[in-house]
């Protein structure tokens, strides 16, 4: 099926085709008047102009009976040439095509004006979950999906989309890859993703790659292609299905927190810079996190990857370290202020 974008773009050579036929047209008019008449260029131009515009008015100067015959087929050409950019021309304003050419440029600056981006890769039924996660948060995105119906699916939605083949290096880069902080390979098929996770470590190797894998001995090609995160939707709704039956309160409060618009309580993760951060080199006591904010610290990961769960007041805080806290949407804003004070002075 062909896209709106492809039917602009193929309207706009067909009008632009019509107008270099009938300049072609009125080049050929004003050649025939000047070599076979022998009239100046201002006279053979206008000829040929009132001849094609069929004004009616009387001849510059008579006519013999070829250069007659001439003018008649001049005007047929004339005619049809008009006749087929008026037709198209009527089209374009019935289907709103420069209307939605404006609309695709307006697209195209939001794209390029993205920064520190998610980039999710397929708008099928897994990417229609996570857009809708990405909405809820609040998050920048932008949406690459190949078939037209999809794409346009999700424009209906309101999102940022670029249709095209994710796996190719191009369109990856003209969704903003080198400015993106996270890319999510949801695409049907294994080898789809491992392209994409492939294309995209090459073109940012530090942008943060996550990608679904169907069948489990992808799990591992996708890690080796460097994936920083593989989800099997199989495995891991297995083990939900299973947690839910044994832990049915523990999961309602789970998802509440991690799922959802209208959760009270958020899980977010903080990272500590040695150079901005007051708490670096503190102990949880000492930096009060819990009463200045009322945030709560459920674990640490350290720079060298160990995780400390449900730290004490006297676990350390080093450089780099990595929070993981759970609060309101406000405790959570205070926090981001409090560890990060340079990147919110006014």
């Amino acid at each position: 099926m062909e896209s709106f974008n492809q039917k602009y773009q193929r309207l706009r050579k067909q009008l632009l085709s019509g107008g270099i036929g009938l300049a072609g047209v009125f080049i050929l008019g004003t050649l025939w008047y000047v070599e076979i008449e022998h009239w100046s260029w201002t006279e053979a131009a206008y000829m040929t102009i009132i001849t094609l515009s069929t004004v009616g008015f009387s001849e510059v100067h008579p006519l013999n009976e070829r250069s007659r015959m001439f003018t008649i087929g001049l005007i047929f050409m004339g005619i049809f040439t008009i006749g087929y950019i008026a037709n198209r021309f009527t089209e374009a304003l019935i289907q709103g095509y420069f209307q939605e050419g404006l609309r695709e440029r307006n697209r195209r600056r939001t794209i390029e004006n993205l920064k520190n981006h998610y980039i999710l890769c397929g708008f099928g039924r897994t990417g229609r979950n996570i857009a809708l996660e990405f909405e809820a948060e609040n998050v920048s995105f932008l949406i690459i999906e190949s078939k037209v119906e999809a794409a346009e699916a999700a424009q209906l939605l309101g999102y940022n989309v670029l249709q095209g083949d994710a796996t190719q290096d191009e369109v990856l880069i003209a969704a903003g890859l080198n400015r993106a902080d996270c890319l999510v390979a949801a695409l049907p098929s294994d080898a789809e993703n491992l392209y994409t996770v492939l294309s995209a470590k090459t073109i940012n190797p530090q942008v943060r790659a996550i990608a679904r894998a169907g069948a489990e001995e992808a799990v591992q090609k996708l890690k080796r292609a460097g994936a920083d995160a593989v989800v099997s939707p199989y495995v891991t709704g297995g083990r939900r299905i299973a947690a839910a039956a044994l832990r049915p309160r523990v999961m309602d409060f789970v998802d509440g927190i991690i799922m959802g618009s209208n959760r009270a309580l958020y899980l977010d993760e903080f990272f500590l810079d040695g150079a901005v951060c007051p708490c670096v080199g503190q102990t949880l006591s000492e930096a009060k996190l819990r009463s200045r904010t009322g945030i709560l610290v459920l674990a640490i990961r350290r720079l060298d990857g160990s995780l400390i769960g449900g730290p004490t007041g006297d676990t350390y805080l080093f450089d780099s370290d990595l929070l993981i806290c759970m609060g309101t949407s406000e405790q959570l804003h205070q926090l981001n202020r409090m560890i990060n004070p340079l990147h919110h002075r006014s």
